[in-house]
Formats: structure tokens, sequence, C-alpha cells
């Protein structure tokens, strides 16, 4: 689906508001544990966050999240239940063959929403698609870029 929609906005001239495009081409297991690792974490009681520093990579199921920091938000139920992700610095997101780059991105776990900013550049097999704002739906294996919107396809067979 995302070689057809890249194919239409190739064809299509000017620059567009807002396109679709297929991501991740599974269903994200919210049940699944969210698991994370870095060099560093500072946590808050006070309001209900811990913030993750140098090196930090997220797991949940075959998603993978990657940057320089990233923010947990906990939910009511304290650090059992984890509600949002907010990452920032050279935000890689990967969810099976596609992978999307970011200046930073925000994930709320519990809708399997990720908004990434900032240059965001997503990539699926050697098809290119870049823009400024692009809206991934984990579950629904769908994403949405607005902004400037620029595609790279490369024919079957190269």
């Amino acid at each position: 689906m995302l070689r057809a929609v890249m194919i239409a906005l190739l064809l299509s001239a000017g620059p567009a508001a807002a396109q679709s495009v297929a991501f991740g081409g599974m269903q994200q297991d919210r049940s699944a544990p969210v698991e994370v690792s870095a060099d560093n974490l500072a946590v808050n009681q006070a309001d209900g966050s811990a913030v993750f520093t140098g090196n930090v990579v997220i797991g949940q199921g075959a998603m993978r999240l990657a940057a320089e920091r990233v923010t947990v938000i906990y939910g009511e139920g304290g650090q059992d239940r984890i509600k949002a992700l907010q990452a920032e610095g050279s935000v890689t997101l990967v969810s099976g063959d596609d992978a999307a780059e970011a200046g930073a991105a925000d994930y709320d776990v519990e809708t399997g929403v990720v908004v990434l900013t900032g240059d965001v550049v997503l990539t699926q097999g050697r098809n290119v698609l870049t823009g400024d704002r692009v809206r991934v739906d984990i579950g629904a294996g769908t994403a949405q870029v607005d902004g400037r919107v620029r595609s790279v396809l490369q024919p079957e067979g190269n």
C-alpha cells in the first residue's frame, strides 16, 4: 500500500498538506510489556514521570523506539501502567520492515498512536517518504504525513 501511495504522491504536482501512507504491517500488542534500557534514569514521584537519557531503547512487541531522551508518563496505578512516552533527539521508530526517523516523537501507549515531528523520514525497503509531521497509528498500520512531502520510489527489481 505504501508503494501505491508513494506513486500517487510522485505523480501529483505541488506540496501535500496531508497524505496517508501505510506503516508497519502488523497489529500492535498493547498488552505486551514495555521494556526500556538507557544509560541514566531520573524518577519524579511528584508528577508520576521518569526520564531516561543516553542511548534510550524502548520496545513493545515488535516495535522499537530509540532516542537520546525519553520521558515516561505513568497513568493511574503508578509504574505498572505507562500512559505515554515523549522522545527527543535522534528518534528512530521501527515497526516490522518499516522505519521512521525524526527529531521528536510522542507515543500514546494506550491508543497506539505515535506523532513524529522534525524532519521526519519514513522508509519502507528502499522507498523513502519525508515530511514535517507524521502521525502513525501502529494498531491500524497507517500513517499520515503533513507538511511538505517528498518521496523517492525505487522501481521493483532495482
